[in-house]
């Protein structure tokens, strides 16, 4: 099944009330950008989640870089936007895909069942010749019922057995793009380099014009992974490996988990080895 929408379905359905809309642009750069374009203009009727403000939990010694939030803060602010459990929520960022899939897998992992994510970003939208407004809604406030999925996330220790011991039957892999995965570049984290074991499958390879592939094109990028192993993404801090997760999901692979403090928190641990290169 898709977990994404075109926007023209979203036009179609903006004034239903089971329908809301969340604006999850956000600039790893500039942090207040995504707010203050939100404010600017937006999809009508959508709300704002931050990514660091909503979508994490604050940065401590070990965690990674954007740790999962406070889940009764977050219901808080799921019933301040007048969210229900019932709720048909489509996610959008400003094309990129990672924001947007950050709050998809977030609502999955505390058991929202009707979670997409807008197919192009803002820009898709844009590119209908879709309204926009300026005006921030206030909903009423509803009630939530969070569900955690425990199964959807992979923990520390879980991913450190799996790097210095191996473990048949599992792979990791790293989502961020090659030269940060091989070590030649590393402009955010302690040491340049990959837990060992993981392979490569950069996250942006998953797009074209930022529009997830089909189908058949996810299962070509994966076909050199058995559809019977157990499956760990990461990434740098939890974020862009969530595009991944979405679409091993969608070319067939049930066995996926998140590492969610990804590699910011691997490289927190100062013991942890870190490996280099195409081997180890």
């Amino acid at each position: 099944m898709k977990q994404h929408v075109e926007p023209s379905w979203l036009k179609d359905r903006l004034n239903d009330g089971h329908i809301r809309v969340v604006d999850c642009r956000f600039n790893l750069g500039n942090p207040d950008s995504g707010r203050l374009e939100y404010q600017r203009s937006h999809i009508p009727g959508a709300v704002y989640f931050d990514l660091e403000e909503d979508l994490s939990g604050p940065v401590r010694e070990h965690g990674g870089r954007h740790p999962l939030p406070d889940l009764e803060e977050l219901k808080a602010k799921l019933e301040k936007a007048g969210i229900e459990n019932d709720s048909v929520l489509v996610a959008y960022d400003a094309k990129e895909g990672a924001f947007s899939s950050r709050f998809w897998w977030i609502m999955n992992y505390i058991g929202h069942e009707q979670v997409y994510i807008l197919d192009g970003g803002l820009e898709a939208w844009r590119e209908e010749g879709f309204l926009e407004d300026s005006l921030i809604p206030d909903y009423p406030p509803s009630s939530y019922t969070i569900s955690v999925k425990s199964e959807m996330v992979a923990s520390y220790e879980e991913v450190r057995d799996i790097a210095l011991n191996g473990k048949e039957g599992t792979i990791l892999i790293d989502s961020r793009e090659e030269k940060r995965f091989l070590g030649e570049e590393e402009p955010i984290d302690r040491i340049p380099g990959h837990i060992p074991a993981a392979i490569n499958k950069p996250w942006m390879e998953g797009f074209k014009n930022g529009r997830f592939k089909s189908k058949e094109e996810q299962v070509k990028r994966f076909s050199g992974i058995s559809k019977d192993l157990s499956l760990i993404v990461y990434c740098g801090s939890g974020v862009t490996a969530t595009p991944n997760y979405i679409a091993l999901k969608e070319a067939g692979y049930e066995n996926v988990k998140l590492y969610t403090g990804s590699y910011s928190d691997w490289v927190s641990y100062e013991h942890n080895p870190v490996s280099k290169g195409k081997e180890g």
